[in-house]
């Protein structure tokens, strides 16, 4: 169930693609530039990427960008598509009335901020410990094979007790099939979860385990904390015009200021849902 609510979820997928673009524009024109796809572990590194204010993340920049999108997107579904066709696109969200904005960021801060409630399966798997399940498994297994070893030689002595005996090989059957039916599932189960890693990751070529799930729960906890400090951060409001221009120069954003390797370009611009996630 967690590695078919990972692979399915709609957000984890568009926060992924914002990182991503996000990267190549921070890296744009270096050898690190165009890449199409990261390992996981890179979103928790998202908080140790400070702007130049020394205060502001990365990951509050991709938080920032995303919220505007998703904000549209709750509203749509919420007022009816025809009601928002008017405000279809981002170019008609910048020119949205200050407070229609606000508002669609508060929503889409609410939707960002709700992605732990989609994952809870992620973070209940997190929360296991797989080398202790297969070490549990092993002992069962060997602890079954004294059992029977003992059954077959010592209690087969004892003929008085008969009916003991039948009940103890009864026992020993049972919990053959189910140790049996353990080491199937266990398999099954580590296969899954490695075409799951294999799914973000390419190829991996080694088995990291239940590490994945581990991960994607340490990201939704930094997620949360980062979506509460930008919910309690108050937003710039722009006086007069957007843009001031002295001279022929356009005067630029507060976030190309803080991060000044990331151009004037939404990292959120695309509205497919269904874009291959990286």
């Amino acid at each position: 169930a967690a590695c078919e609510e990972l692979k399915g979820n709609r957000l984890f997928r568009k926060l992924l693609e914002a990182v991503l673009k996000t990267g190549n524009r921070m890296n744009d024109g270096t050898f690190r530039g165009g890449a199409q796809a990261f390992k996981l572990d890179t979103l928790l590194k998202l908080a140790d990427v400070k702007g130049t204010d020394g205060k502001t993340t990365l990951l509050h920049f991709v938080v920032q960008e995303i919220i505007r999108s998703e904000g549209v997107r709750a509203a749509r579904a919420t007022r009816g598509s025809e009601n928002m066709s008017s405000l279809n696109s981002e170019e008609n969200l910048e020119n949205a009335p200050l407070e229609t904005e606000d508002h669609f960021r508060s929503l889409g801060l609410q939707v960002v901020s709700g992605l732990g409630n989609e994952l809870e399966d992620v973070k209940k798997a997190a929360a296991i410990d797989a080398d202790m399940l297969t070490s549990t498994v092993s002992k069962l297994g060997g602890m079954l094979l004294k059992t029977k070893k003992f059954l077959d030689s010592e209690m087969q002595r004892i003929e008085e007790n008969g009916h003991f005996v039948q009940t103890l090989t009864h026992f020993v059957e049972h919990a053959e099939n189910e140790i049996t039916w353990l080491h199937s599932e266990e398999k099954r189960i580590l296969s899954v979860v490695k075409g799951t890693t294999d799914y973000f990751h390419g190829n991996a070529g080694k088995d990291e385990g239940l590490r994945l799930f581990i991960i994607v729960r340490d990201f939704l906890y930094m997620l949360d904390k980062a979506c509460k400090e930008v919910r309690e951060t108050p937003r710039r409001v722009p006086q007069g015009p957007r843009t001031k221009e002295v001279q022929g120069v356009t005067a630029p954003s507060p976030k190309r200021l803080l991060f000044p390797a990331i151009l004037d370009r939404r990292v959120d611009s695309s509205d497919d849902d269904e874009s291959p996630s990286p």
